[in-house]
């Protein structure tokens, strides 16, 4: 009981609650966000009228846009937003199998819908990532408004009351299960078996088979989260069976075992997309749209996937599959998956062939036309993939270095696709001499429409070994030895594939220099060193801070902001990544904004026991008279689904929407976006990730990036920097990764999206990495991140909040943050500033470090500042 009380002490402490006062007042009028205004002249214009838009509200308790305004009635930049992503989203949703029943065209309108995703469709996952939007169609709903008959009401009120039932019985097992009631945060319950009777013949059916995970927690190999349970099996083997025409559908976030239902010939993966998650899947069965996405992460059965390394182990998480991640592993040993990785059907087919292929210096330029071959409208993505000869040291079978998506193709026409890449981009990293380097023998370069339909369009030669950048070992050494692949290739016919010869000469070597040095701020010499420790350390209120994002004081609903002083403005950051996340509903007073919802998503914590979820769930109470505001935002795909579009021009779009509402709300960094590798599929929060390949998660946040920083002072912020791949112990474990792992896998996407589209700012991850803390290492923030990325801004950690257990490592310090060339330590609280003060005074912090972190943050919220006037 100890326990207990300590852990309900510090969420007191901890959570934001009630009506705290600021410690410096602010300027209502700068607060109160205007819904009046008129579009900015950069935001994405009006794309039509709102036929893709229900104006009116779907729930009778949705509150309306702004004061005053007609409760239900849309802002013009919502009908925008929603209609500007409308036109691709069910490019993010994958075919993987058909047999010509779909669509369905207009002719029926009456339909058998089953599953829990039906009347509890999810839009995207829990914790920083669920998205405030106005309000949010079921799949019911969906079919309803459009005119379809639902002949299974009866199964889907049984279905209601059973799942509300086992939900109460899961709590209290939990519960009971437990002494530390923090674990049970992101929780989620395993779907439940139950006997509802249900037609089992008829012209048309629909099982919408829902999968929800989240931050804070991993999912389970267990049948109703991994698995399909026996109920949802036999129910979707008998609707297979005896429906004329009938869909299975995965409103999941992440890959299912699909095995054992092989009587069922078509299969969607819809995902989760947002506000029109549920439109999206009619549009689809009627015809309206087609699928034309492709897997970003490798679908098959569990027991296919590597066990060489572990997952989800409390202190150390051991890395030891090193670099073959996903399609890498399947492709070098060969296993027979069940949907590879590129793999995605459409409601037509393709075909394509080689125009020409030649070699510039180190750039591969490939031209392929792709052809529509069948009977529908559709579009097609071809890959290029590269495979390293492995001379002198160990390779995949291949890896992706580019893809392009093609326009709308009628039948029986055309499209030619220009593809290309460098292969110094591409060198492998040889850790005996901290070198990334090309390999003496033959590169074949690789083009098809998934990484196991693939035919050789050139061969490169390299005829000796060619350093393309020395660097130095940073990341430290794991106690073992990465995993190295007995399978040998199979030899393969290359004749007729045209050769080229890689001259030495056009790759210059790169040596990296690295400097721990920086620009001090002249505007520093009128700080004083208080104001200086201030800048670092979030801005706080009186003693509370927030697990999940909401601490901030400008807008209600923010993650946090920077410290306000006599001549420097906050900088205000809100979370992602799948759109812009604020309270709807809030109140100004003169010290500040205030959320009139409780302080986490309610997903977060409604397992915990109900004395918790109070302190969480409380809403403050508003002043008597006191006038309640709206901020309504947009929920984009999630980053899964994004990247399954294989469209670089979507996920830019993706970025306007969140962009151009970041500028309405007057945030100005979002807490996105997230590019952490698909290493486990059993990851909680892979839903905020795109893929387990590096290339694409660069090139997806790239674009996301560029298309929200083309707005006035609004930024980024890639996330979670580095090798953040579980939620269990996510505060202190370590993941022991090789140095080649780290740089050829974990830390490359990062390195793409910085290179490509300049981000603004960075956070840290939670977890350790061999053993240090990631916000606590100077070898990765300053010398990978700053020196070798050559990335010029600013560093955050995570939320530290003090959260942890009885585990082997501690928790971070401010004042070893600031060391690392970190700059802001978040969210901020009195401890965190105390304890950069009393570092300062023991020496174990310089004023010259202190200095150069302060003036990062004070030379960006200066520019912040002078974009605002």
């Amino acid at each position: 009981m100890r326990l207990f009380n300590f852990i309900l002490l510090a969420l007191i402490v901890f959570n934001v609650a009630f009506t705290k006062k600021c410690y410096v007042k602010s300027s209502v009028s700068d607060i109160i966000q205007s819904e009046d205004e008129g579009d900015d002249e950069n935001e994405i214009g009006n794309v039509g009228d709102s036929d893709n838009v229900d104006t009116g509200s779907a729930d009778a308790n949705e509150s309306g846009a702004d004061a005053g305004a007609d409760v239900g009635k849309m802002n013009q930049y919502e009908i925008d937003h929603i209609n500007t992503l409308d036109e691709y989203l069910s490019e993010c949703t994958v075919l993987l199998r058909k047999n010509g029943d779909f669509p369905i065209g207009k002719s029926n309108k009456k339909i058998y819908l089953y599953g829990n995703g039906v009347r509890k469709t999810i839009k995207g996952g829990t914790g920083s990532g669920d998205v405030n939007s106005r309000s949010f169609d079921t799949i019911e709903q969906a079919f309803t408004k459009a005119g379809f008959e639902i002949l299974t009401k009866d199964y889907l009120d049984k279905y209601d009351k059973i799942y509300a039932e086992a939900k109460e019985e899961f709590k209290k097992k939990v519960q009971s299960q437990t002494t530390d009631p923090m674990s049970l945060m992101g929780v989620v319950m395993p779907e439940p078996d139950y006997d509802i009777s249900y037609a089992k013949e008829g012209d048309l059916a629909v099982y919408v088979l829902g999968r929800i995970s989240g931050e804070g927690s991993d999912r389970n190999a267990v049948k109703g989260d991994l698995y399909i349970t026996d109920t949802e099996k036999k129910m979707i083997k008998d609707l297979a069976k005896g429906f004329k025409k009938f869909m299975l559908v995965l409103n999941t976030g992440g890959p299912v075992d699909l095995s054992g239902i092989d009587e069922v010939k078509n299969i969607l993966v819809l995902s989760q997309l947002g506000v029109n998650t549920s439109k999206t899947l009619v549009d689809i069965i009627t015809g309206d749209k087609y699928p034309s996405g492709k897997l970003s992460t490798t679908w098959t059965k569990y027991e296919d996937y590597q066990t060489i390394g572990n997952f989800a182990q409390i202190d150390d998480t051991d890395y030891k599959e090193g670099i073959y991640v996903g399609y890498r592993y399947f492709d070098t040993e060969n296993i027979d998956v069940m949907y590879p990785f590129g793999f995605g059907l459409g409601y037509t087919d393709f075909e394509y062939k080689i125009k020409s292929a030649n070699l510039s210096g180190d750039e591969f330029k490939v031209e392929a036309t792709v052809t529509n071959v069948g009977k529908a409208k559709g579009k097609e993505v071809l890959e290029l993939y590269l495979s390293k000869p492995g001379t002198s040291i160990d390779e995949p079978y291949q890896i992706l270095v580019n893809f392009e998506k093609s326009k709308e193709l009628a039948p029986n026409k055309s499209d030619d696709l220009k593809i290309s890449f460098k292969l110094s981009e591409f060198a492998s990293y040889d850790t005996k001499t901290a070198t990334y380097f090309l390999d003496k023998g033959k590169y074949i370069v690789r083009i098809g429409n998934s990484s196991r339909n693939t035919k050789p369009c050139g061969i490169i030669n390299v005829s000796s070994r060619i350093n393309v950048k020395k660097v130095e070992n940073k990341m430290g050494k794991p106690e073992f030895e990465d995993y190295v692949p007995k399978t040998k290739r199979k030899q393969e016919d290359l004749s007729g594939v045209k050769e080229f010869t890689l001259k030495a000469s056009s790759i210059k070597e790169k040596v990296v220099k690295y400097n721990d040095k920086y620009k001090i701020s002249a505007g520093l010499k009128a700080l004083s060193t208080e104001e200086k420790a201030q800048l670092v350390i979030g801005a706080y209120k009186d003693g509370p801070a927030s697990v999940i994002g909401s601490a901030s004081i400008s807008a209600a609903g923010a993650a946090g902001e920077t410290a306000t002083l006599s001549n420097v403005n906050p900088i205000i950051m809100a979370d992602g990544p799948a759109g812009l996340r604020l309270s709807k509903d809030y109140y100004v007073d003169e010290y500040g904004a205030h959320s009139i919802s409780g302080s986490m998503p309610e997903s977060m914590v409604e397992f915990m026991p109900d004395e918790i979820k109070a302190i969480f769930s409380a809403k403050p109470e508003v002043p008597e008279g006191a006038e309640i505001l709206h901020q309504y935002t947009t929920a984009i795909p999630i980053g899964t689904a994004i990247a399954q579009s294989w469209n670089k021009n979507f996920a830019k779009i993706c970025g306007d929407v969140v962009g151009s509402e970041l500028e309405r709300f007057k945030v100005n960094l979002w807490l996105a976006p997230a590019l952490n590798i698909h290493r486990s599929i059993l990851c909680g929060r892979n839903f905020e990730y795109y893929s387990e390949d590096p290339f694409i998660s660069g090139i997806m946040a790239a674009e996301i990036t560029k298309g929200v920083q083309k707005y006035k002072n609004v930024f980024v912020t890639l996330k979670h920097y580095a090798a953040n791949n579980q939620e269990t112990n996510r505060y202190l474990n370590s993941s022991n990764v090789s140095e080649r792992a780290l740089r050829e896998i974990y830390l490359k996407g990062f390195e793409i999206a910085v290179r490509e589209a300049k981000p603004r700012a960075v956070m840290t991850s939670y977890n350790l990495l061999n053993g240090v803390h990631t916000n606590e290492s100077k070898d990765l923030t300053n010398d990978v991140l700053r020196n070798e990325f050559e990335f010029n801004g600013i560093v955050m950690t995570d939320w530290v909040v003090g959260l942890g257990g009885n585990t082997k490592y501690s928790g971070p310090t401010p004042y070893n943050v600031i060391k690392a060339t970190g700059d802001i330590y978040m969210p901020g609280s009195k401890a965190d500033y105390e304890a950069v003060l009393a570092a300062l005074k023991d020496g174990k912090l310089s004023e010259e470090e202190l200095d150069m972190s302060a003036s990062r943050i004070y030379e960006f919220a200066k520019e912040v500042d002078s974009l605002r006037k």
